[in-house]
């Protein structure tokens, strides 16, 4: 039977990647999440900011410009982690004890999923996880990454730290670890991928296949980076956000990362326009964008790492890297920023860039983090695989409508796994997401289900073409992304059936999943001037 089942495995290989596959050589899969980037921030998607090993990353693969989050980073980080939207996982709001009676927003991992890390490890993955965990942290072995299905693992329960912090709280395969057991001047976004780096050997050495979840908590708010990093990008960003924001938007229609019929939405009217600031005001700005770029320029010094490491131990070629970000740019600095420090970025400041900056991050798209408006859901997603992706798509740029709910059963797909429907003897939800490893081989898909949101009231649908979008109490707008990917244009009241008929579907996911009403006040950030905002408690 044993016999049976090997060549049976044996010959599904040869076809699935069109030549003899060995066991051991199933790839291996690096999952790359960062924190609170924005669609454009990086060079490949129209950026400033230089990225070149994350541009490396797409001139070897491809990107996916219709790839979505879940508007935040405890959900998003649910739904990649287990292949279910948020609420089954037990994560649709924070890793919080707020709603901790409420099954869908009880605020960690439930017993109803499984992660990609146990999933993984079933299938013969030797699974690593290194950064930011955030989905709750709840006992030695309970809700943590060694206690979810990981091998190895050297994280944080949150993050909102860079350097040697005496409120840092990490983690090595369980063990509380002390400041004094690492490098004297260590920084999160390095030492993640170090980290990672010394568990691909053991993975190496045992003969397995590996899959490692490299979650960073870069650039998320206290934003901290090296001085020498910061000084490279001063004054860069002295034209102000108006100005950088039309260059980013011209570079994505250059590049074919938008459709050039598609407007670029007004800039949110809340935002001062950048003439109007005092030249103190502006250096004031201008630094904490410098800051903000430093700290995505060391994520791609970190990725660069990472590649030459591979490299280095032979087994670049076979390795699938996923890039991604948990959800869009960041607005709750407020109009003005943080800038708190009397060194700006150091270890002791504490910045986040302001409205303005979070309008240029989310490039061309409107809103930010929280919302489901594209410019909170959108990500940059980049899938490199040297050894087995399809030769005509190295560099290509395609519109798969895809989601972080993909991720597990694309892995699952890769490894030629199966998926639990029990495990430690609770009954598992199926995965909601889809495989798109037949589109890596160079196949055509597209989505065949519909993809559904919700977040402190911000909610949507997008089928196909048409996405409805309702962000705090707003009444449900509908747009047609296909000619207006940016929605600029509202056609709810051309099309009141097709409006009808989607918001219907959405209550009955939204029943199914747990979905509660939401009934806070919007924040400051959330107010969109755009539609009728009904009044809380309406």
């Amino acid at each position: 039977m044993i016999i049976r089942f090997c060549l049976v495995w044996l010959i599904l290989g040869s076809i699935w990647m069109g030549r003899p596959l060995q066991a051991q050589e199933r790839p291996n899969i690096i999952v790359i999440l960062v924190d609170d980037m924005g669609f454009s921030d990086v060079g490949c998607f129209g950026g400033e900011i230089p990225t070149p090993h994350i541009d490396e990353l797409a001139q070897q693969g491809l990107r996916l410009t219709n790839f979505y989050n879940v508007a935040r980073c405890c959900p998003s980080r649910a739904s990649l982690l287990t292949g279910l939207y948020p609420h089954q996982a037990g994560m649709g709001w924070m890793a919080s004890d707020r709603y901790k009676d409420i099954p869908a927003y009880q605020g960690y991992l439930n017993d109803k999923c499984v992660t990609i890390g146990e999933a993984m490890q079933q299938n013969g993955y030797f699974t690593i996880m290194t950064g930011k965990w955030h989905v709750g942290q709840k006992g030695d072995g309970g809700v943590t990454p060694w206690g979810r299905g990981f091998d190895r693992s050297f994280n944080t329960i949150a993050g909102n730290f860079y350097y040697r912090d005496a409120r840092a709280q990490l983690y090595l395969n369980g063990r509380k670890v002390r400041n004094a057991e690492l490098p004297k001047d260590w920084y999160t976004t390095d030492l993640w991928t170090s980290y990672g780096l010394q568990f691909i050997d053991e993975a190496k050495n045992v003969g397995k296949p590996f899959l490692l979840y490299l979650a960073h908590n870069a650039p998320h708010y206290p934003l901290q980076a090296p001085e020498e990093d910061i000084a490279k990008f001063r004054g860069k960003f002295m034209k102000g956000w108006e100005a950088l924001r039309e260059e980013r938007y011209k570079r994505q229609v250059e590049m074919g990362i938008i459709d050039k019929s598609w407007a670029l939405p007004d800039i949110n009217p809340l935002i001062p326009k950048w003439e109007s600031l005092s030249p103190e005001e502006k250096i004031r700005q201008d630094d904490l964008m410098a800051v903000y770029a430093a700290v995505v320029s060391r994520i791609d010094k970190s990725i660069g790492d990472l590649i030459n490491g591979l490299k280095a131990r032979g087994i670049y070629d076979n390795t699938i890297i996923m890039f991604m970000s948990d959800n869009g740019g960041n607005a709750e600095g407020g109009i003005n920023g943080r800038y708190i420090g009397e060194q700006p970025g150091a270890v002791n400041s504490h910045l986040s860039v302001s409205q303005g900056w979070a309008e240029l991050n989310n490039t061309p798209f409107w809103l930010y983090k929280h919302h489901t408006s594209e410019g909170g859901i959108a990500t940059p997603f980049i899938l490199s695989w040297p050894k087995g992706i399809s030769d005509q798509l190295y560099g290509k740029i395609l519109p798969f409508q895809g989601h972080v709910i993909d991720i597990m059963p694309t892995c699952i797909d890769i490894a030629n796994g199966r998926y639990p429907t029990q495990y430690k003897g609770n009954d598992i939800l199926p995965m909601e997401g889809m495989s798109f490893l037949p589109l890596m081989l160079g196949k055509s898909m597209d989505r065949s289900t519909p993809l559904y949101w919700e977040h402190e009231g911000n909610r949507a649908m997008l089928n196909g073409e048409w996405k409805i979008v309702s962000n705090v109490k707003e009444p449900w707008q509908l747009y047609n992304l296909r000619t207006d990917r940016t929605e600029t244009k509202n056609v709810a009241q051309e099309n009141p059936e097709i409006v009808s008929s989607m918001v219907a579907k959405y209550n009955i996911w939204a029943e199914k999943v747990g979905v509660i009403p939401y009934n806070f006040p919007p924040k400051p950030w959330q107010t969109m001037q755009r539609g009728t905002v009904v009044p809380s408690g309406d």
